[in-house]
């Protein structure tokens, strides 16, 4: 308990620092790689040593769309945290809000009405599409896939679900079953009932459901993301969300979209769902909903979805979902979106993107196949996976953040902050075509 206490107040005192010395600095790396080791994950740092130049490096401030690292090394972020970032590092309004909130009250008493989630609950009704009401907060995007399950399971009485090849809704017990990799499922199997179809099938998806109901095995609900992102950015075709809402109501099952990573202004629209003019029983928020601040996400549902939860409001519940600081966040990031218009914004940046990696893809044809996505949430596609992965570990040795996607390793994902500027996107596709050459010359391609 002594040396707990002395080592508790040495990182107190480095929190508070604005600047370490030298030697604090060495230190700092030094204990991070021990105890990460000793007390977290070594299989983590194995990965960052495959993947980094530099695996010792320790992210230590954030501001815009940049990390820099205890040393004082700029990264340009263009993972975003897989897709957490949507208004930028840091930013002010946000920062403040949750700052403010906190100056006042931290947590939430569990028996008084907190008004900020209340606010948000009635922000979320303006801004989702449809018909869709009331809000569960969560505490992460998985905990808002669970949510989703259980309210269509209420709602249905049913307790099968259609998910797609190549999902991925989280690690937790119910959202698993809705993942779709083998090495994830495995090790927990059984699940909830899932059954996996291809992703953008139209016809295997009416197939499955009129099985299901013919053999009296009915569907709770069809999980889907308007766009896949750990498949390797996947854009649902044309029609394929429409044929799903269809059947949904057709067989009476619920259709649950997971926005957790294209919502919130990523795909250039506020959801990726209404790029097809589809609107969801429930939808699953996270990610970005927070403004890379504060943990945050979020059931929505439907007056239907709601009836048998409204009767039993104790059938699900949480202790720190929705607490004051959180919930200020998540506002202050609605208000920065819709101020700073960044629906708009992603959708122009992406663009742009997609025209200068298309003409890289075209140079560098054997090493880079595609790119793909909507607004800043896009994916460069490689020939093999080995060559993505050469390329990712070029483009951080030019302080460049990028990563692959846990379902496809082909595919590296392009998520940076809506904010970000058209000088650091220039960087980035400048350290690209960089990287791709570098790879080229290297293969002898």
């Amino acid at each position: 308990m002594k040396t707990a206490r002395a080592e508790s107040q040495f990182v107190l005192d480095l929190i508070a620092k604005k600047s370490l010395a030298p030697d604090e600095k060495k230190r700092v790396i030094e204990d991070s790689v021990r105890y990460w080791t000793e007390h977290v994950n070594e299989g983590f740092l194995k990965y960052r040593k495959s993947v980094s130049t530099d695996y010792t490096a320790v992210e230590w401030e954030d501001s815009g769309s940049c990390f820099k690292d205890i040393n004082g090394k700029e990264f340009i972020d263009m993972l975003g945290g897989f897709g957490i970032y949507v208004t930028g590092h840091r930013h002010p309004k946000v920062l403040k809000a949750v700052m403010d909130q906190l100056s006042r009250q931290g947590i939430h008493s569990q028996e008084l009405i907190d008004p900020l989630r209340t606010y948000l609950a009635h922000l979320v009704s303006l801004i989702t599409p449809g018909d869709l009401k009331f809000a569960f907060f969560t505490n992460s995007g998985t905990e808002s896939v669970e949510a989703c399950l259980k309210m269509a399971m209420l709602t249905t009485g049913r307790r099968r679900f259609i998910g797609a090849v190549g999902a991925f809704h989280g690690k937790s017990l119910g959202s698993l079953g809705g993942t779709s990799k083998a090495v994830f499922r495995e090790p927990f199997l059984p699940l909830l009932d899932w059954q996996h179809v291809p992703f953008g099938d139209a016809g295997a998806l009416r197939t499955m459901m009129e099985t299901c109901d013919f053999s009296g095995n009915r569907v709770a609900a069809i999980v889907l993301e308007p766009i896949q992102g750990e498949g390797g950015i996947n854009v649902a075709p044309p029609g394929y969300l429409k044929t799903a809402r269809e059947l949904c109501d057709k067989y009476g099952a619920m259709l649950i979209l997971d926005e957790i990573q294209s919502g919130m202004g990523r795909s250039g629209k506020m959801f990726a769902c209404e790029h097809d003019g589809v609107v969801p029983d429930l939808m699953a928020l996270g990610k970005g909903f927070g403004g890379g601040i504060v943990p945050i996400g979020a059931c929505v549902g439907t007056a239907k979805t709601w009836e048998k939860y409204i009767a039993n409001p104790f059938l699900h519940t949480t202790t720190f979902g929705g607490n004051p600081m959180a919930c200020a966040g998540a506002i202050a990031t609605i208000n920065v979106i819709l101020e700073e218009d960044l629906p708009r914004q992603a959708a122009e940046k992406g663009e742009y993107l997609i025209k200068h990696i298309g003409a890289l893809a075209g140079k560098y044809a054997k090493v880079l196949k595609l790119v793909r996505g909507r607004g800043l949430m896009l994916g460069m596609e490689f020939t093999d996976n080995d060559l993505g992965y050469e390329v990712s570990k070029n483009l951080f040795a030019r302080n460049i953040l990028i990563s692959g996607t846990y379902i496809n390793a082909r595919t590296l994902r392009i998520e940076p902050a809506l904010t970000i500027g058209y000088p650091e996107l220039d960087k980035f596709l400048a350290a690209l075509e960089d990287s791709l050459k570098q790879v080229y010359e290297d293969r002898g391609l």
